[in-house]
């Protein structure tokens, strides 16, 4: 926590994820419903239309679906590095579902937290941020386009 309040780190990459090849850090989704409920017929839709579209486009995710006598139906999603979150989908379409299982799939499964800053090192450099004009001396002023003669 900071002085804020709200929780912050650097920027960073899960698992070097993205350095070899990408890696979809979604590891399993369940889809818990009931096959009475009203409030399920969304989640129902789902499964007969767009189940085997999502698990056709995401082989390495594990599908689960799994009808129970509850009330509020609800999608769970695991991620490699163990967290585990639960959406609950009561009275929600197909189509709302499939957004929701869009953006679960393209999170790493960590908190959405501020981010400190762009850029982070873990041995920063003594001599401070280098750009082009670091070392540039002030006499020679402005740089600007060249001007086209016209004749």
């Amino acid at each position: 926590m900071t002085s804020r309040g709200t929780a912050s780190r650097f920027l960073q990459s899960v698992l070097q994820n993205g350095v070899g090849r990408y890696v979809c850090q979604l590891k399993r989704i369940s889809f818990i419903f009931s096959k009475k409920a009203p409030g399920s017929l969304g989640v129902r839709d789902f499964i007969e239309e767009g189940v085997v579209d999502y698990a056709k486009k995401n082989p390495g995710t594990v599908v689960y679906v799994t009808p129970r006598p509850c009330r509020t139906p609800k999608v769970v999603a695991e991620y490699l590095n163990g967290k585990v979150r639960e959406e609950i989908v009561t009275s929600k379409s197909s189509k709302q579902i499939s957004e929701l299982l869009t953006q679960l799939t393209n999170q790493s499964g960590l908190d959405i937290i501020r981010i400190r800053k762009p850029f982070h090192t873990d041995s920063p450099s003594i001599q401070g941020l280098w750009h082009p004009f670091t070392n540039r001396p002030p006499s020679i002023g402005p740089i600007r386009p060249p001007q086209q003669q016209t004749e």
